[in-house]
């Protein structure tokens, strides 16, 4: 059942900020992605092993993650309306930032399609982990709230963006493997799924939501661990302007505009600083994969997620306060 009286969740939560105990809090999310980069870089256990964990995360332990939070927890339609505005107009507002700076700039296609992901696209794994770190079972169920609302958004806008930046010659029908592949996505339909079980207000199965828990509990940590495993530190020689370029939009113009938003529409205070974790999280560890699979500027992909990953650890606990004081 969609409703939720979020205010009365968040009381003890309130007090204010210091910056020791939100980068104590952050800290052991980013311990873990340094962990995965070397256990990597290492061979341990083997490369082999990695890339199976990716398809496990994507294809088992987020959707089961994902699922369980969105047909479980309980928001108001008023929540979610605000909520996908807040969101939703963030993400574009970076997106277009991505995209027309980058034209302004000259760039060329590949590198405009990797600025527009590095300015836009969210790594919503470790701002899930933050939620969850700072803001407990409810920073948890908003976190879910706005990956329902994001991962649709961004699959629909970014691909047919890289498709039309990128297509190559003679591939036509290349548009309509894109909408098959965001058919099969099991991250968008596992939020479908969810929300549809929320809607229709049948509870919690026994079997399906244990296991469903049990999976979803393992995502976290293991996800973190990959996203440090695709790391690529020897790829990080990207030409400055490109990378100035995603910063900004990922750093500046989304969080501003989540703000600006929040403000507008009058989330409260944990709703608010919850968009601000999913605005200001670094981009996407898949937009390298992307890059790649479409034609994208991969080495340049890969030095702004690097980069963008390795500044987050400041940034967000930053930008966690700098919010703390304007509320």
């Amino acid at each position: 059942m969609l409703l939720l009286p979020i205010g009365c969740t968040q009381k003890g939560r309130e007090q204010e900020m210091t910056l020791t105990p939100v980068l104590l809090s952050i800290a052991p999310i980013f311990l873990l992605i340094v962990l995965g980069y070397l256990l990597r870089r290492n061979g341990i256990p083997n490369v082999d092993f990695w890339n199976m964990n990716d398809k496990i995360v994507y294809w088992v332990l987020m959707p089961a993650l994902l699922f369980y939070k969105t047909s479980t927890a309980e928001f108001s339609l008023h929540l979610v309306g605000s909520y996908s505005i807040v969101i939703v107009g963030g993400f574009l507002a970076a997106l277009i930032f991505g995209i027309s700076s980058a034209k302004l700039a000259h760039l060329p296609g590949d590198v405009a399609s990797s600025v527009m992901q590095g300015a836009a696209r969210h790594n919503a794994f470790i701002a899930l982990s933050v939620a969850g770190s700072l803001y407990g079972t409810t920073g948890l169920s908003l976190g879910a709230l706005a990956m329902a609302v994001l991962i649709p958004v961004t699959n629909f806008a970014v691909v047919p963006l890289m498709v039309l930046l990128n297509q190559p010659a003679g591939k036509g029908n290349f548009l309509s493997l894109v909408i098959r592949d965001l058919r099969r996505n099991p991250l968008i339909l596992s939020v479908l799924a969810g929300v549809a079980f929320n809607l229709l207000n049948v509870g919690e199965i026994p079997v399906l939501h244990d296991t469903t828990q049990l999976l979803g509990n393992a995502a976290l940590p293991i996800v973190l661990m990959c996203v440090g495993a695709s790391l690529r530190l020897r790829e990080m020689r990207a030409s400055t302007l490109p990378l100035a370029l995603s910063m900004l939009g990922k750093f500046i113009i989304f969080p501003l505009v989540v703000v600006m938003l929040a403000h507008w529409l009058g989330l409260s205070k944990l709703e608010t600083m919850i968009a601000i974790l999913f605005s200001a999280a670094p981009t996407a560890s898949s937009s390298y994969t992307l890059a790649r699979q479409m034609g994208g500027d991969a080495p340049l992909m890969a030095a702004i997620t690097t980069i963008q990953t390795a500044v987050a650890f400041l940034t967000l606990p930053l930008s966690l306060l700098l919010i703390e004081m304007y509320l």
